[in-house]
C-alpha cells in the first residue's frame, strides 16, 4: 500500500518533512478492522508528533501519522462483533499504532463508529478526534449532565478550532448552558456564531473582555487553545468550586495554588488515554461515536469541515500541516484520497 510518513523531525518547509513510500498492507488482529481510507483530517497532534517523534535520529522505517479517518471496512478480525466487511466507519485511532495517512489502516473495533449515512467521507473524517475530545471534556471530565446548565455559563477558549467548533454545538444542542467562546478575527467570530455560541469575546485581554460583556466569573471553563497563556485569567474568571478542563499541555509549570482558595477542580483531557492504557471502559469511545453519528443523521449537529484538499501525497500533507501550524486554521482541514 502507499503511505505518507516522516523519517526525521524536520521543519514543514524542508523538502523531506514528509516522504511517500510503499509498505505492506497490514493484517487485522482478532479485534481489528482493516479500513480502506477514503478521507483523513489533520489535527495539532499531527504536527506535534511530526516535530518531536524523530528529533535526534533518522527512522529506519517512516512513521505514518494521522488520527482522524473515514473509510470502508475491508476485512475484520476473528473476534469482531460490531462491524462487518463493507461497513462505512469513522474513528480517531490509537497514538501508539500506525496512523491513517495511508491507503489502509488497522483500528480496534472498540474505538470506531459507523459513519453517519447522510454525510460524505470528507465531512465524517473531520469529526472523530474532536468529537471524542469535546464529549469527554464536557460529559466525563466536567461531569455535566445533558439538559442541565440553566442559568449557568461556560467559557470555551479557542472557539473556532476543531474541538471548540464541535464543543459549542454539543453544549448548545444537548445542554442549557450559556456558551461564551473566544475568537479574535471577524471570520472566527462568525464561525463561532454559526456553531451556536451565545457570546463572543476576544482571547486577548480575556479578563477585560469578559467584564466588558458583563461576566465577572463563570461556572466552567474549557481551554482548547493555550493553557500557559490563559492560566492566570482562568484562575480569576472561574467561580468558587468551579471546574476547568484543558486539552493543551503546558510548556512551563503553572501555579495550581491559584485555584486553591476557590476549591477549583482542574482536569486534563487526552482522547488517546483509553486506547493507550487499554482501560476497561475503552468501548465507551465506540458508544460516543455512535451517538455523534446519530446526532449528525438527525441533523442536530453538523460537520466542522472547513477546507478540503486532495491527494495521498507528501505535498498535500506539507500544505495542510503548514496551515495548521499557523494557529489560524478554522474548523477542520480534510484530505480526500
Amino acid at each position: 500500500m502507499k503511505a505518507v510518513g516522516i523519517k526525521k523531525s524536520l521543519p514543514i518547509t524542508d523538502k523531506d518533512s514528509f516522504v511517500e513510500f510503499n509498505t505492506e498492507e497490514p493484517t487485522p488482529g482478532d479485534s481489528d478492522l482493516l479500513v480502506r481510507i477514503k478521507a483523513v483530517s489533520v489535527n495539532p497532534v499531527d504536527f506535534k508528533v511530526r516535530q518531536n517523534a524523530a528529533k535526534d535520529k533518522e527512522l529506519e522505517k517512516p512513521k505514518i501519522l494521522g488520527w482522524d479517518a473515514a473509510g470502508i471496512v475491508e476485512q475484520v478480525g476473528n473476534k469482531v462483533t460490531k462491524f462487518k466487511q463493507g461497513d462505512e466507519v469513522f474513528y480517531a485511532g490509537e497514538i501508539d499504532r500506525p496512523g491513517c495517512n495511508a491507503e489502509f489502516q488497522l483500528v480496534t473495533e472498540n474505538i470506531a463508529g459507523h459513519k453517519p449515512k447522510n454525510i460524505s467521507f470528507e465531512e465524517a473524517a473531520a469529526l472523530p478526534l474532536t468529537s471524542l475530545t469535546a464529549w469527554e471534556c464536557i460529559f466525563e471530565r466536567l461531569k455535566i449532565k445533558e439538559n442541565s446548565g440553566e442559568n449557568q455559563d461556560i467559557l470555551i477558549i479557542g472557539g473556532a478550532g476543531g474541538v471548540g467548533s464541535i464543543g459549542i454545538q454539543l453544549l448548545k444542542k444537548l445542554t442549557k448552558f450559556n456558551v461564551i467562546a473566544t475568537a479574535s478575527r471577524n471570520e472566527t467570530e462568525e464561525w463561532c456564531r454559526n456553531m451556536g455560541a451565545d457570546v463572543i469575546v476576544n482571547h486577548k485581554n480575556l479578563e477585560e473582555e469578559m467584564r466588558s460583556k458583563g461576566y465577572e466569573q463563570v461556572d466552567y471553563i474549557l481551554n482548547f487553545s493555550d493553557t500557559d497563556m490563559h492560566w492566570n485569567a482562568m484562575a480569576e474568571l472561574i467561580k468558587p468550586q468551579g471546574d476547568i478542563c484543558s486539552i493543551v499541555e503546558t510548556k512551563n509549570p503553572v501555579d495550581l495554588n491559584k485555584l486553591k482558595n476557590k476549591s477549583v477542580a482542574f482536569h486534563w483531557e487526552l482522547m488517546f488515554t483509553r486506547a493507550k492504557f487499554q482501560t476497561p471502559d475503552m468501548h465507551k469511545q465506540h458508544e460516543i461515536l455512535e451517538r455523534i453519528s446519530k446526532l449528525l443523521e438527525e441533523e442536530t449537529i453538523e460537520s466542522t469541515l472547513n477546507k478540503t484538499f486532495t491527494g495521498l501525497s507528501a505535498q498535500t500533507f506539507k500544505e495542510v500541516h503548514e496551515l495548521q501550524e499557523t494557529g489560524k486554521s478554522i474548523g477542520k482541514n480534510v484530505i480526500s484520497f
